[in-house]
């Protein structure tokens, strides 16, 4: 049970649905971005069921565990990746997450330099609300944060997220 609040977690953290307001996009450079982010997650058991471990491949288990031990409980190191910033990207709000009927949002503001919303979700006997905040310090800068509180199947969950992504190359290579 526990490992299906995880993945419903998941899930809702990483998706939102647009309404028909529209954000505008951040005035950044286009071009290979390197994100910097730290994840904390409270209120939720660490340990994945026996029964859950015994349906997954060694594969899928590791890595299950990983991101576990990697997102919950405090002082996790950052986590680094790579982001590929297009036109059509930020045209699309793709820098929110891809179009999730169970989700709304409310933007409180939004210009080339700042965007913040508020998130609210329901999914598998999930709600979450939250905010996300996203700031272009300059066209080579941003930083931004993400807070939620989920509820559901008897537990409540903290989760927040903040991030920092400067400007590498306009050439992306490789990176999505």
């Amino acid at each position: 049970m526990r490992s299906r609040l995880l993945v419903a977690v998941i899930f809702i953290c990483s998706a939102t649905v647009w309404a028909a307001d529209k954000i505008v996009p951040p005035d950044v450079k286009l071009g290979l971005w390197e994100i910097t982010e730290t994840h904390n997650m409270s209120g939720m058991s660490m340990t994945i069921p026996p029964e859950a471990l015994a349906r997954m491949t060694p594969e899928q288990r590791a890595k299950m565990e990983e991101q576990m031990k990697g997102t919950m409980g405090g002082g996790q190191k950052p986590k680094i990746r790579q982001y590929c910033v297009t036109k059509e990207k930020l045209e699309k709000d793709s820098v929110f997450g891809d179009e999730r009927e169970q989700c709304t949002r409310t933007i409180l503001e939004s210009s080339p330099t700042m965007t913040e919303v508020k998130l609210q979700c329901k999914a598998n006997e999930m709600t979450s609300d939250g905010t996300f905040k996203f700031e272009a310090l300059s066209k080579e800068n941003v930083k931004g944060m993400m807070r939620m509180v989920m509820t559901g199947r008897g537990q409540n969950m903290k989760m927040d997220m903040d991030f920092v992504a400067k400007y590498l190359s306009p050439v992306c290579g490789d990176v999505k």
